[in-house]
Formats: C-alpha cells, structure tokens, sequence
C-alpha cells in the first residue's frame, strides 16, 4: 500500500482509545485510534517499509475553548483558560501531518503549541505520558494555578471523555 493512501485510512478510522496502549497494530484491527495509537502505527509502518523523512513528534499545546470548542464548558467552571495537552503527529519532509481525524486538528493548534519533541513510536505510551505530566507539574507551579496537579489532570480526562463522545 502506498503510504499517502495509508494516511487518508487511518484519518477515516474513528477516534478512540485502544485496548492496549502499546500494540499500535490494533489502530486496523480494532477500527479505532488516538492520536498517539494511529501516528505511531504510521511512523512503525514508514520505519518498517524503509519510508524515509517521517518523523514521529508529541506537541504540547494550550487546548483552549477555541482550538477544542467541545470542552469549553468544562475550562468554565473549572475557572481554566486552557490546559497544556500532548498532541502526536508526523512531520513528512517537515511538513506536519495530522492523521487523528478527517479534519487536521494540527492545524488548529499549531500557534498554540508550546513545546514539541521527537520520539519514536514505542515513547507514545508511557513515555508520553509520563511527559505529559512533568509538563503539567511544572506549568502549575509556574503559573500559580489554583488548581492542585490531581485536579488538572482529572479536569484533563474528563476534557478527553467529552471529545470522544
């Protein structure tokens, strides 16, 4: 299969978590996939197939009532102008390309994005995670946020349950 058809698959296949965060094979199998599941099942098959100039980044992003309008009301009363969220994507030719969906969500939050590393597909689990949150950590102190980190990531979750709906 030619990877640009490859890519267009994977952005029609709905939006969900896997079963195991570490077989990103189950983005096909399952029918289903985060951002993290299906860029990583991308970047493995491009390794894999000796694709050259793809690589695999995590994005830290303010995800905002603008950038992500469904979780709004949850930044509301939780008195929160936006929380710094971990978004995967690829950069083909460092042209980035967002497979998450139909629509490239890359494009809604690339002048909100904060800090962006490499990683290779096997870091989008608990690597990413475990990132993510020494991100948060830092950010809460840094801007003094009212919120305790359980808070901000128990807010986070149920921004994340919303956008799955």
């Amino acid at each position: 299969m030619e990877f640009k058809t490859l890519i267009e698959k994977v952005k029609n296949i709905p939006y969900g978590r896997n079963s195991n965060r570490l077989d990103f094979s189950l983005v096909l199998s399952e029918n289903k996939g985060t951002c993290s599941s299906k860029h990583a099942f991308l970047k493995d098959f491009a390794d894999k197939n000796n694709i050259q100039n793809i690589k695999l980044y995590i994005g830290i992003f303010k995800m905002n009532e603008q950038n992500t309008a469904k979780i709004a009301p949850l930044l509301s009363e939780n008195k929160i102008n936006y929380i710094p969220e971990a978004h995967c994507y690829l950069k083909i030719n460092n042209q980035p390309i967002d497979a998450t969906t139909t629509d490239s969500f890359y494009e809604k939050i690339k002048n909100e994005i904060i800090e962006e590393i490499e990683i290779i597909p096997n870091q989008v689990s608990e690597f990413k995670v475990k990132y993510h949150k020494n991100f948060l950590k830092k950010w809460i102190l840094e801007t003094n946020q009212s919120h305790t980190f359980e808070e901000i990531w128990q807010i986070r979750e149920q921004c994340i349950t919303r956008l799955a709906e």
